[in-house]
């Protein structure tokens, strides 16, 4: 016994897609230019230990890379709080959502549907008149495309494509966050530091003065002593407003960037001395900046998805095959809506074709193929800018100690040379000018060492998101 009609339609329908389905017509991808050398190698002559290549900062989970107790709690609260990886979430979602979008398109979708209606006619217009009455149940596939070139599967190749390059970048953005408010943390300990500095040498200075005070009232120097002295003490007490300043503003991004008031029992900061970035991080091999680094998984997948829209072009120029299914039955009355034979079926395939569209096509095709082409040129571009970045922190790696020692003996120095011309002016062997020297270069050097000690946790903060470190750890 053959089955009927309705079977025969639902079951070529479902053949159909399922042989169909892998017809594509995506071209193969080009390989990228990566340019990358096998090995990370040191940009300056004696620039210090060999680079590890047997792991790398990836590894590392955030709470490793910065043990300071308050900077750990002040990015979980901007992990919870950011609004702007709340946004990249979001994304994420939508993006999934296009996705199962276009995903249910490569599925025929099932309709049911119920209706009644009652219409009055009439044989006569003079003498006959009559009410009929209609009552219908129907269950089908509206206008289900056979993917026959793979249009429908490129589209949903590039809209997971899509998805998977928003994951990475919701990683990119957490890396990238973390990145910030380490920074911004450390630029608040940086101003705060240099706010402490500035009131000990104002305060040093105010004394400086008060002593040149003293000794022109006993006539042992002259009144230029004294205007020295308190352009000295208003330079500092400028400076220090300076300082006030930079110390609010810096807490107010850093606030920004938590997303949240800072809770007031947070942990005690370290100081910028006491070493509370790794400074020293294990680079790995530079091919794996490709499997660690999140946007460069973004770029990858955003090019995929741009070689699958190519597909999708292609395919635009065939025939396309859409398939209506409907079956159900009609009746007078609901009662009998399912009784006797009041079975209904309809069965409309329709085949479409391309024939004068004005060059649109063609146009779509060109446009989707000059997209690929720039996202192989952005991954390019972002493969290179990563390994620069990688160059520019190890370069930083191996110099900032070295500077900072010496910087740190340029401090001892200036402080002997203060100490020795305050002792010298008291007893009247040096002027003025040469204290107020000596004391403005102990001044500056000092200014100078906490700004290299940022520069380098700066430096190591830059390098711990270049190799791809600091977003999978909660």
């Amino acid at each position: 016994m053959r089955p009927p009609p309705t079977r025969r339609a639902a079951a070529t329908i479902l053949l159909l897609s399922q042989l169909l389905w892998g017809c594509s017509l995506i071209p193969e991808l080009p390989q990228p230019q990566a340019g990358l050398p096998a090995q990370y190698r040191p940009a300056l002559p004696g620039a210090g230990t060999p680079i590890d290549s047997s792991s790398s900062a990836a590894a590392l989970g955030w709470r490793q890379m910065f043990p300071d107790p308050r900077l750990q709690q002040l990015i979980t609260l901007a992990l919870e709080h950011n609004h702007d990886l709340r946004l990249a979430l979001l994304q994420v979602a939508q993006f999934q959502a296009q996705y199962d979008i276009a995903g249910s398109a490569r599925l025929p979708s099932l309709e049911a549907g119920l209706s009644a209606s009652r219409q009055r006619s009439s044989a006569d217009a003079e003498t006959k008149t009559g009410i009929s009455d209609s009552r219908s149940a129907a269950l089908g596939i509206t206008a289900f495309e056979v993917d026959l070139f793979g249009r429908v599967g490129a589209l949903s190749e590039a809209a997971f494509a899509r998805y998977l390059a928003s994951e990475h970048g919701l990683r990119a953005a957490r890396i990238s966050l973390i990145g910030a408010v380490a920074e911004a943390y450390f630029a608040e300990r940086l101003a705060e530091e240099q706010l402490r500095l500035t009131e000990l040498t104002l305060e040093d200075w105010r004394q400086s003065l008060e002593l040149a005070r003293k000794l022109k009232l006993a006539q042992q120097n002259s009144g230029l002593d004294v205007a020295q002295a308190e352009g000295q003490v208003a330079t500092a007490e400028a400076d220090l407003e300076s300082r006030r300043r930079a110390l609010a503003q810096a807490r107010h991004g850093l606030a920004l960037l938590t997303g949240t008031p800072q809770p007031p029992e947070l942990p005690p900061p370290l100081a910028l001395d006491a070493r509370p970035v790794l400074t020293q991080l294990p680079a790995g091999l530079p091919s794996s900046l490709l499997l660690q680094r999140p946007d460069l998984l973004q770029a990858e997948q955003s090019l995929l998805a741009a070689n699958a829209d190519i597909g999708a072009a292609r395919a635009a120029f065939f025939p396309r095959l859409l398939l209506t299914l409907s079956v159900g039955a009609i009746s007078p009355s609901f009662g009998s809506l399912f009784q006797g034979d009041h079975r209904t079926w309809a069965f409309t395939p329709q085949i479409t074709q391309p024939i004068f569209t004005a060059g649109r096509l063609r146009a779509e095709l060109r446009l989707a193929e000059l997209r690929r082409t720039a996202a192989v040129v952005e991954y390019e571009r972002a493969i290179q800018g990563a390994f620069r970045e990688v160059q520019d922190g190890l370069a930083g790696s191996a110099t900032f100690g070295r500077q900072i020692e010496a910087q740190e003996k340029t401090v001892a120095s200036a402080e002997r040379r203060r100490e020795l011309s305050t002792l010298r002016y008291r007893a009247g062997l040096d002027s003025r000018l040469e204290l107020l020297d000596a004391q403005r270069q102990a001044y500056g050097a000092r200014l100078a060492l906490l700004e290299l000690r940022r520069e380098e946790i700066r430096n190591a903060i830059g390098l711990y998101k270049a190799l791809g470190g600091g977003g999978e750890q909660d």
